[in-house]
């Protein structure tokens, strides 16, 4: 049975333990106008106060809409804004029905959509301060390797798979970084934050199909491609043939390195700096991470009900929450019991985060 609207968020209020009147204060709506909604004696509020809604009860929009579509007998109020803006849109509409298209044939279209409309998020605020005279410069992504910067070659990667939706987190030396087709964002903090906070400074792009991966990563197109083929709302990549890098890779040892443990449905149990020597580990997070619109809500939502709680406060393994990692804030998902799948790659990929690491791949651009 569908629960209405109002059923199901009085339920989901209630679970996160924030009363009638605290609630509709932070919505921005009277206490007995929410009391009549959760009683279902009143329709949905309107779009902006479902939007907060959405984000305090940590619930997907989407579901949400669905919700207060069934309520009313009408389709949800965000395909009617849609249809109301888009009139075009109802003739493509007809021309389905008019052909009967089956539901194999809607499911095609609609990964074909998603798939054309991916785009990225690059985060290349950060010091390099390991490669020390190599950054002195330059952001660590203005390397050169073999005629082209390490920022270039990922995007070569992202073209050749269709992406031309760029967006880029810059912080240090920001300058330096003006590529042009990119979509820019600014973290002028990068001294006091890390990378999961300088993410959010692109959140504004942080919706629909995106791939959001570190600028200090070399990786082939397929890698990619592989990214881009998982439906799931959450998804890391994950290269099993990890250890092989560490071979002779003396200033980025073992310890260093964010490793992933999955279960055998390829959903991450643990993942981050685990300690190798004492559990068994599958493999090795690259740095690039792929999410659908459920996902982007999915972690949008965590990451600030989160910051409120822990900002200033220890969170996961970083000692505030200022310099906490990605793999931070997947861990606390997967804590939750939010499900992230591992994409499984097997190479194609290298970290540059030492002098070493730069040498080597220059070594391997020249043969």
């Amino acid at each position: 049975m569908i629960k209405k609207f109002g059923s199901y968020i009085r339920e989901k209020r209630i679970s996160l333990g924030l009363g009638q009147r605290q609630f509709a204060k932070k919505i921005g709506i009277a206490a007995s106008y929410l009391n009549d909604i959760e009683k279902n004696k009143r329709s949905a509020p309107k779009n902006e106060i479902i939007k907060k809604i959405s984000l305090i009860l940590e619930v997907d929009l989407d579901l949400l809409n669905d919700l207060v579509g069934a309520s009313k007998k009408t389709l949800p109020p965000d395909i009617i804004d849609y249809l109301e803006k888009n009139p075009k849109f109802i003739s493509l509409i007809r021309s389905a029905k008019n052909n009967k298209l089956k539901d194999f044939e809607f499911e095609k279209i609609e990964e074909t959509i998603n798939k054309s409309k991916t785009k990225c998020l690059i985060v290349a605020a950060g010091l390099g301060s390991r490669l020390k005279g190599h950054t002195e410069n330059n952001p660590k992504c203005m390397l050169d390797f073999g005629g082209k910067t390490l920022l270039q070659r990922q995007l070569s990667s992202y073209k050749d798979n269709g992406i031309k939706d760029i967006s880029l987190i810059r912080g240090y030396k920001k300058n330096k970084i003006n590529y042009k087709g990119i979509k820019y964002f600014d973290n002028n903090d990068y001294k006091n934050n890390n990378i999961l906070n300088s993410i959010f400074y692109g959140e504004e792009v942080i919706n629909g199909n995106i791939i959001i991966s570190y600028s200090d990563i070399l990786f082939e197109p397929f890698v990619v491609k592989r990214a881009m083929e998982s439906d799931h709302d959450i998804s890391v990549v994950v290269d099993v043939e990890w250890r092989d890098y560490y071979i002779d890779r003396k200033d980025h040892p073992l310890s260093e390195a964010e490793n992933v443990i999955f279960n055998s449905n390829n959903e991450v149990v643990k993942i981050g700096k685990i300690a190798s020597e004492k559990e068994e580990v599958h493999g090795e997070f690259i740095g690039m991470i792929k999410l659908n619109h459920r996902g982007c809500e999915i972690l949008k939502q965590n990451f600030h009900r989160v910051k409120k709680i822990y900002w200033n406060k220890p969170f996961q393994r970083a000692k505030i929450f200022q310099k906490a990692y990605l793999t931070d804030m997947i861990q606390e998902l997967v804590d939750i019991g939010i499900k992230v799948h591992c994409v499984i790659i097997e190479r194609g990929w290298k970290e540059i985060d030492t002098v070493e690491d730069y040498k080597k791949s220059l070594i391997d651009f020249n043969r």
